[in-house]
């Protein structure tokens, strides 16, 4: 399986609440998020990890650095990195779209945290999807409102999305996780979506629909973004509920 993080987003809420730390090294549970990313993407038989991080952040280009050369935790990492300044996560996406175009992927924001056995649980569910052909994509959902603007998911019987929505209805149990499992023909619906003006990856995962991509959720409990000084404790007391 291939993995993708998007590590290119400037922090700025976090730093106006005086976190110094650029956000892919802030520590949760006394682990840098983007090496807890990393480190869970090796349990689950990473083939190869992209990241495309913000070429300003000469802290976090150095770290990536040393991960490539260093590893974590004495594990080698097939890491490849990218250091890119882009508008929108839906930019970065694009910009690492080269490097995922030849099979399946997993791809998350590096503000996301979510239990890491729930994780696995997903990305058996995926492999298994692909396996069976009854589906294009496994998008992760949750029924936690954490976001300040959540995407909402609406879903059938069978658990297929059949849309993505800015304000909720009664067919929209959940909302997006940020986590997504997505397939190499999705690449095109992106780049059209890039040359027509998109900014968002809500409108791309909107297109996604109406090309008709079949497009599966898979519920999480909790996911937490990392986007106020207040979200890393609620993410530390989280986390210690899941030793």
């Amino acid at each position: 399986m291939k993995y993708a993080i998007i590590a290119a987003g400037e922090g700025s809420r976090l730093a106006a609440e005086n976190i110094t730390a650029a956000k892919p090294l802030v520590k949760v549970h006394g682990e840098a998020l983007i090496d807890r990313l990393i480190r869970i993407f090796m349990q689950n038989h990473a083939e190869e990890i992209t990241v495309v991080c913000n070429e300003q952040a000469g802290s976090v280009v150095q770290h990536l650095d040393d991960i490539r050369r260093k590893g974590i935790g004495g594990v080698s990492v097939p890491l490849r990195f990218l250091k890119r300044q882009t508008p929108s996560s839906m930019h970065s996406f694009y910009e690492m779209s080269h490097c995922l175009c030849d099979a399946p992927f997993v791809m998350t924001t590096v503000d996301t945290v979510f239990r890491e056995h729930e994780f696995a649980r997903y990305i058996s569910a995926f492999e298994r999807i692909l396996s069976d052909g009854v589906s294009d994509g496994l998008m992760g959902v949750t029924d936690y409102v954490d976001d300040e603007r959540p995407l909402y998911v609406e879903t059938d019987g069978k658990g297929l999305i059949t849309g993505f929505y800015d304000a909720g209805n009664k067919q929209c149990r959940y909302v997006s996780a940020g986590i997504y499992g997505l397939t190499p023909p999705m690449i095109r619906t992106l780049h059209n979506c890039v040359d027509t003006g998109e900014m968002r990856m809500r409108n791309y995962q909107r297109a996604l629909i109406r090309d008709g991509f079949r497009l599966n959720a898979y519920p999480f409990t909790h996911v937490i973004d990392i986007d106020h000084a207040r979200d890393i404790a609620s993410a530390e007391y989280f986390l210690n509920q899941e030793e």
